[in-house]
């Protein structure tokens, strides 16, 4: 586990730097952060203090921050940690922002900072972990009562990536996510292993400490990132796609053909 920990460590350091520049800033990555950012604005509140799992460039918690809202923001990247702290200093929002470079396996060393009033993590940091059971019952000790939950990952069905590949001749990539222990992929020129769970075996791994309340889809019409060529060719396909995604994101059946699914969890009493 520390192994992959490691793994996961040096291939997102490698990316770090042009991260927002390739995702954040992207046609694709602004659509769908844009609709995980409704389900947190709905969700937190001013004066929640939340962890954040696998925080990247820190853009979520900035988000967040510039609502009141008070971040432990943390990754297994020291690089990712790096260019989120910056990040928080040049938009004046140290106060409520605070980073530390720690993996996902070792956030019971949290407990320092006290109790959480909920947690999340963004765009498929738990599709890096091995052992999602051990990292709930972990979160389960950090989140107080009835705390909030919520975890963007990529989903086993992604409708878009299906076709896409399909019609580019490529069986392989377009069935990859139904392997059951995932696929290695390359991250910043180096291997990654990814995997990509159902929904109800994240809300199985979860389930001892956490309610499982729903999901929503995000990127059902919103195409996966690896597509940006063609949105910037026809933005406001894009744009239309985002708005069904807004009505589509909690429709049974669809929901979970999208690329990610964020689901919410509840803190058991």
């Amino acid at each position: 586990m520390q192994l992959e920990a490691n793994v996961a460590s040096a291939s997102f350091d490698a990316v770090a730097d042009n991260y927002d520049v390739n995702f954040t800033e992207s046609i694709i990555g602004t659509a769908q952060r844009k609709a995980v950012w409704r389900k947190l604005r709905q969700t937190y509140t001013s004066g929640d203090h939340l962890l954040e799992i696998g925080c990247g460039t820190g853009e979520d918690a900035c988000f967040l921050a510039q609502r009141g809202v008070g971040v432990l923001a943390c990754d297994a990247s020291s690089r990712m940690v790096s260019v989120a702290r910056q990040k928080v200093i040049n938009r004046g929002l140290e106060r409520l922002v605070k980073t530390v470079h720690i993996p996902a396996e070792e956030i019971q060393s949290l407990s320092e900072f006290g109790m959480f009033d909920g947690a999340y993590s963004n765009f498929g940091s738990f599709n890096c972990i091995d052992n999602l059971e051990a990292i709930a019952q972990k979160l389960a000790r950090l989140v107080r009562p009835h705390g909030n939950v919520l975890i963007c990952m990529m989903s086993r069905y992604c409708l878009w990536e299906i076709a896409w590949f399909l019609l580019h001749g490529n069986t392989t990539k377009a069935f990859r996510r139904l392997h059951s222990e995932g696929i290695t992929t390359c991250i910043g020129g180096l291997p990654l292993r990814v995997r990509y769970p159902s929904v109800r075996q994240v809300a199985r791994a979860f389930a001892p400490g956490f309610q499982f309340v729903g999901l929503q889809g995000i990127g059902i019409f919103v195409p996966p990132s690896y597509v940006e060529s063609l949105a910037r060719r026809s933005p406001f396909l894009i744009g239309g796609a985002a708005t069904a995604d807004a009505y589509l994101a909690a429709c049974p059946g669809v929901r979970t053909l999208a690329d990610h699914i964020l689901l919410h969890f509840k803190r058991i009493a």
